[in-house]
């Protein structure tokens, strides 16, 4: 197969990674926002511009940062703005737990047994929907399953290639779908609910508030890619010769200390499912509402960050005691601390990221550009779907520029969530659109964290591999992804179906 036909594709796909180059490191992206705050903050109070509250009616205008008052709220705001970030508190406590039964090696068994036991026929599907479910702990699945997919096909006498995109679409394209909640979860939640807050202070958005669509989508995903995979990819890519291909690699099968560990991990699993079960079922459970009664607003929602560290955390533990990789409590708590070395740039990220929200809030320009724009959106005559629509592909042509999912919501969201509001959509909702178009285009985004370690992957079995292959291959899942998205997402707000808890 000579890749070096896909020569305009590469120079399509080399002029985007050029010009995402030019664009500075996420943080000072932010910090360069930041700034550009405080200029705009400056010129909008000097022009004297004004806007109605939606909710209150009160007159809003824009404060300067560049006054006494401005310069006392910058300095002042410093430290509060950085602790009281709303994802940050949430990403770390979510990652402590995910972090035991990550070093304990509980999701890298679980993905291997979940790989290796299935059916020839099943063994595309079993790949995709592995990769889904990796992204509890994304670089497992960057790092494992990926390779891994490669290796299977290949000992399969099917393209490795093809099992190596199989799975990096399950990983990369499937990242907002999965059937547990994860880190992103709470951490996007936040961000958006520090972007709805510019219009209702006393909105909370749970972390959980996607989870309905999320879980089908699990199921969505692994269809498409199985058949994109099979119908499209796998014949594109023609049968595999052996011929000069390194040897072929050993996929270890798990031991019996392995074995033991997962069947202490599944019985914990199941005794922490009965505890909140018992719960939540009951009209008096003890994790409901104790005024009210319900589900909702109880303990139980506000605590889904606390019941992923415990979930993650004593899984974990019960794997590492089976298997003997865990032999003491240092050894958990090692764990932990090898999730929290990986959080150095989130930090710096998050303290820059902090300071240009807060920023963008006190000035009022967010709520004056939520207030204006959702102006423009209601004569425009682009409503509904349509309008959803148009945000998934914005939100999918920015993610091929900024790989981070965190770092593109922290800039979209204080615009976006307030402005959509204001004409009727929840911010649970465009949050939701957002995911979509930015896991959708991650497959195909050079700007991804992982994209050259993906073509680092393709060179194993093809020497000539590049940018251009790596994009040609998972261009199909890029696009199949997106269109079922789009689809799904359309008979969902049309049946008035909740989005999640």
């Amino acid at each position: 197969m000579n890749h070096r036909k896909d020569s305009i594709l590469a120079r399509l796909l080399a002029m985007i990674e050029r010009v995402g180059n030019l664009l500075p490191h996420p943080a000072t992206l932010f910090l360069g926002m930041s700034m550009l705050v405080v200029v705009a903050s400056a010129i909008a109070a000097w022009s004297g511009i004004e806007v109605a509250h939606p909710g209150t009616g009160e007159t809003i205008a824009p404060r300067s940062l560049l006054s006494v008052e401005g310069l006392h709220q910058m300095l002042t705001g410093v430290v509060t703005n950085f602790t009281g970030f709303a994802p940050l508190g949430t990403v770390l406590v979510a990652l402590m737990g995910i972090g035991v039964a990550e070093g304990s090696g509980l999701i890298g068994a679980a993905m291997r047994l979940l790989v290796l036991s299935a059916p020839p026929r099943l063994l595309t599907v079993v790949i995709v929907f592995s990769g889904v479910i990796s992204n509890l702990a994304s670089e497992i699945g960057y790092v494992l399953l990926v390779p891994l997919g490669g290796m299977v096909f290949r000992a399969a006498g099917r393209h490795p290639i093809a099992g190596l995109a199989a799975a990096f679409a399950g990983v990369s394209g499937g990242y907002s779908a999965n059937l547990f909640l994860g880190t992103i979860d709470p951490l996007l939640a936040g961000l958006t609910q520090e972007a709805a807050q510019i219009i209702d202070p006393s909105i909370k958005v749970n972390p959980a508030c996607n989870y309905f669509f999320m879980a089908m989508s699990t199921f969505l995903i692994s269809g498409m890619g199985w058949l994109i995979t099979e119908k499209v990819v796998e014949p594109r890519l023609g049968p595999w010769r052996e011929d000069g291909a390194e040897p072929l690699e050993k996929i270890e099968r798990l031991d019996a200390a392995e074995r033991r560990g997962l069947l202490a991990a599944l019985v914990t699993a199941a005794m922490l499912a009965l505890v909140l079960l018992y719960g939540t079922i009951p009209e008096g459970g003890f994790l409901r509402n104790p005024e009210t009664g319900e589900i909702l607003h109880s303990p139980f929602m506000s605590g889904i960050v606390g019941l992923i560290f415990v979930a993650g955390a004593l899984c974990g533990l019960a794997y590492g005691v089976g298997a003997r990789t865990i032999r003491n409590d240092a050894d958990a708590m090692r764990g932990m601390a090898k999730a929290m070395e990986t959080l150095g740039g989130y930090l710096v990220l998050v303290f820059f990221a902090a300071q240009f929200v807060a920023y963008f809030n006190w000035s009022n320009l967010g709520l004056i550009l939520a207030v204006r724009g959702a102006d423009f959106l209601r004569v425009s005559n682009l409503s509904g779907i349509p309008l959803l629509i148009a945000f998934i592909f914005l939100s999918a042509f920015i993610n091929l520029f900024m790989g981070s999912a965190s770092a593109k919501w922290a800039l979209m969201a204080p615009v976006f969530v307030p402005m959509l509001m204001l004409i009727g959509y929840p911010p649970e909702l465009t949050q939701l659109a957002y995911r979509i178009g930015d896991s959708s285009t991650n497959i195909v985004s050079p700007m991804m964290s992982y994209f050259a370690l993906i073509i680092a992957f393709f060179q194993k079995y093809d020497r000539n591999a590049g940018i251009g292959t790596l994009t040609a291959t998972m261009l199909p899942y890029s696009v199949g992804f997106l269109a079922a998205w789009i689809v799904l997402l359309a008979v969902w707000v049309l049946l008035d179906l909740p989005l999640g808890f």
